[in-house]
């Protein structure tokens, strides 16, 4: 742990103090690199992602006072027709129950108002929901997941409760609210003020009318603290959206660490590509005795060629290199008497052209049977 010392001239005092507290959280030091795709995944799944319940919420009010507009004469005309079936049922319920008015008698009489009004409201609410669901889905894609909603004994502890009550998130949300609460009756206020004239004239006209008049008044105050709402939303989204990019930045340990752990570690990995290509370069030295001809550079490039007409229908390369493992091919060629023969510019073309083990291209049978038959002359003299 580290330390540091302050020394108090006046009186003589050592105070210490752990650096280590002003440290950023994160191992690894400050978290500076863009998270991988890998940790937004899971965060995802564990159903950590950016969206905002205000806007949410925006979109869901918007759509229930339109189709509120909408619908006022429908809906006005049902709510005069409860109120009428209830006004018309109350003498009935009161003479037939007048003598013995019982619990089961009212539970009757109230399931049926009920039923009436939960009739009437059933299509909005469905409605809304579709409407919910759609907005989640458009700010964060379709994914269902039950993890956030597992209990967390973290939760429960005391000091990271009280940690969090007076964390810079909450007390962002804290301004929030009131900012929104503010606007929100600053809103309702002017919108019902421009209305005063009508409220007042409420008692001097017939009760439908005045239903239709109260509701517009409703509607059209909500519609506009809708479109504010929606304003916020779309703010508090922007944000949400930049501080989950910003929690979910990693520090370069962590994506060191997050890389081992899903590629495997890198200088492992560096060391079994080694072994892997020493292993093919010993398979293709073994092969070099077996050539018929190496065709080289003569100091940059050198290329086996093998023909056997009972196997092949073309001379195949057997083996191929570069600077120090062209020489390696020369000495093996030198050391099993192999032919090498120079040809600057085949042995360019068959380099980077012809995998080892593959047949020569048709475009190089001419320049290669000439080398073939030169040596085979040779041998048979």
């Amino acid at each position: 742990m580290k330390e540091c010392t302050d020394i108090l001239k006046e009186n003589k005092i050592l105070i210490h103090y752990n650096l280590q507290m002003f440290a950023k959280d994160g191992e690894g030091g400050e978290k500076t690199e863009p998270a991988t795709e890998k940790k937004l995944k899971d965060a995802r799944d564990e159903g950590k992602v950016a969206k905002s319940k205000e806007l949410t919420a925006a979109f869901d009010l918007i759509v229930l006072f339109l189709v509120l507009k909408i619908f006022i004469s429908f809906i006005g005309g049902q709510m005069i027709n409860i109120f009428s079936f209830v006004y018309d049922r109350i003498p009935e319920f009161i003479e037939i129950n007048e003598q013995d008015l019982s619990s089961i008698a009212v539970n009757n009489f109230m399931r049926g108002i009920i039923l009436k009004w939960f009739l009437m409201v059933l299509p909005f609410f469905i409605f809304g929901v579709a409407i919910t669901i759609l907005i989640s889905i458009i700010q964060v894609g379709w994914k269902v997941t039950a993890k956030s909603m597992q209990p967390k004994l973290s939760k429960f502890n005391p000091i990271n409760g009280f940690k969090r009550m007076f964390s810079k998130d909450s007390l962002f949300e804290l301004f929030k609210s009131i900012f929104k609460i503010g606007i929100i009756a600053y809103v309702a206020y002017t919108a019902v003020k421009d209305h005063e004239n009508d409220i007042f004239i409420l008692y001097d006209i017939p009760l439908n009318r005045a239903l239709l008049l109260v509701g517009d008044i409703i509607i059209n105050t909500g519609l506009k603290i809708s479109i504010v709402y929606l304003v916020v939303g779309i703010a508090d989204f922007v944000y949400n959206k930049h501080k989950f990019n910003e929690d979910m930045k990693m520090t370069k340990q962590e994506v060191k660490d997050e890389y081992k752990n899903t590629e495997g570690d890198p200088q492992i990995k560096g060391r079994q590509k080694r072994k892997m290509q020493e292993a093919s370069q010993r398979r293709m030295m073994q092969d070099v005795p077996k050539a018929d001809v190496v065709i080289t550079n003569p100091t940059h490039f050198a290329v086996a060629v093998k023909y056997d007409a009972n196997e092949n229908s073309a001379p195949v390369v057997v083996a191929k290199g570069q600077d120090y493992v062209a020489m390696k091919i020369k000495e093996i060629a030198k050391e099993n008497d192999v032919e090498i023969v120079e040809n600057k510019p085949l042995a360019r073309m068959l380099f980077h052209n012809v995998d080892i083990g593959a047949e020569i291209p048709p475009e190089l049978y001419q320049s290669v049977a000439e080398i073939l038959a030169m040596i085979y002359k040779t041998k048979n003299m």
